[in-house]
């Protein structure tokens, strides 16, 4: 049996309520995934502290919107991350500041969580996580609903609906994930197993303004996609995501982790697009990252061999702010003074190219190039 996903067309935030209460009319209204009484955790992606215009983030007009048909519904929403910093109070203020989450509550009538605690849970059918810890908002929640973005990753090639669950571990501990779990058909598992575990009642992308190049940061480009895409399947919905965006299922690393595990949907054959016509959406020249160029490149020419991609700082526009460093898994990275400026410096030696840096960097100062930093390859002599 085929899983559905929904989509309607929407060129603007300013239509997101009336787009919105379509898309879920489609699903059989909301009264399908609220009741009155339950605590609903709409488990937005705020990745980074980041203007909603940048695309980094679930737009709030989204956000408002379904807090809003929710709470009609007499359930009690509550919008929640763990984003890619620390997870404590001050963080959370920032991030809900500067991603209008304060006013997409205020519009839905709903609240922002501000609890910082997190439960360790055990999850026995996990095939890389039995035990994790996972913030309270989606511990406490009677159920959860997905919020997520179409972007392009550096690590996984695409971050959609799957991936989006990576932010319910709490802030700096999924730094660990990514030294542990450095391989993608390994990061792809444990995506798979927070799916799994979290199993949201309901999924909805926000690609009215998508983000291609180099994401999911800051260094990629907004693209105006004009979609909201829905489904009660994460995996159904990144399948057609990736459709649409272009990526071929053997560079979705998603995918193809759900293909070995048997999870289905996998491919677009096992999916039903329900208000649109998928073949009119598929966009022929959405930019991906570097990482994916490099193995279409590979894939295309039988001598070719996958370029290794290394993060690369760019001194004319690092501020010294230590982001970076503070993400690195492998603690490669370290902050030096020369003439007065602090700056970041990369030793690629040790680099497990998890690109956490180049997500993370708010100022665009790290690129990824095929170029080491010239001492780590003293260093390596």
């Amino acid at each position: 049996m085929k899983t559905s996903v929904y989509i309607v067309k929407c060129d603007s935030y300013e239509k997101a309520d009336e787009k919105l209460l379509n898309l879920i009319s489609l699903m059989g209204g909301m009264g399908q995934f609220a009741k009155p009484g339950e605590k609903i955790t709409l488990k937005v992606n705020l990745l980074s502290s980041t203007a909603p215009e940048k695309a980094v983030t679930t737009h709030p007009a989204i956000v408002s919107a379904v807090g809003k048909m929710a709470k009609k519904e007499g359930a009690i929403p509550l919008i929640a991350d763990s984003s890619g910093g620390p997870y404590n109070e001050g963080t959370l203020k920032k991030i809900y500041t500067t991603c209008k989450m304060y006013d997409a509550a205020r519009l839905a009538g709903i609240e922002v969580n501000m609890d910082t605690g997190h439960d360790e849970v055990s999850f026995p059918e996990g095939k890389e996580l039995k035990k994790m810890d996972v913030i309270k908002p989606i511990t406490q929640a009677d159920g959860v609903f997905n919020l997520c973005k179409m972007k392009t990753h550096a690590l996984m090639h695409m971050t959609g609906a799957v991936k989006n669950h990576f932010g319910i571990l709490p802030g700096l501990s999924k730094v660990g994930f990514h030294a542990k779990l450095f391989k993608k058909d390994r990061f792809a598992d444990m995506l798979l197993d927070l799916a799994l575990y979290v199993s949201p009642r309901l999924s909805i992308m926000d690609a009215v303004l998508a983000l291609e190049g180099e994401g999911p940061g800051a260094s990629g480009t907004p693209r105006n996609v004009g979609l909201i895409l829905a489904s009660t399947n994460p995996l159904a919905l990144d399948v057609v995501a990736s459709e649409i965006m272009g990526l071929p299922h053997e560079l979705n690393p998603v995918l193809l982790a759900a293909e070995r595990r048997g999870l289905k949907p996998n491919r677009i054959e096992d999916v039903d697009v329900i208000g649109e016509e998928l073949s009119t959406l598929i966009i022929p020249d959405y930019k991906f990252t570097k990482t994916v160029e490099s193995l279409r490149a590979k894939n295309g020419n039988n001598t070719s061999r996958e370029k290794k991609l290394y993060p690369v700082v760019i001194k004319e526009k690092c501020i010294g702010c230590g982001v970076c460093a503070n993400s690195c898994p492998q603690k490669t990275i370290t902050m030096t003074t020369s003439q007065g400026k602090k700056q970041a410096f990369i030793n690629t030696k040790n680099c497990i190219r998890c690109y956490c840096c180049h997500e993370l960097c708010p100022n665009k100062a790290i690129k990824i190039d095929t170029k080491r930093n010239p001492i780590s390859k003293i260093l390596k002599m």
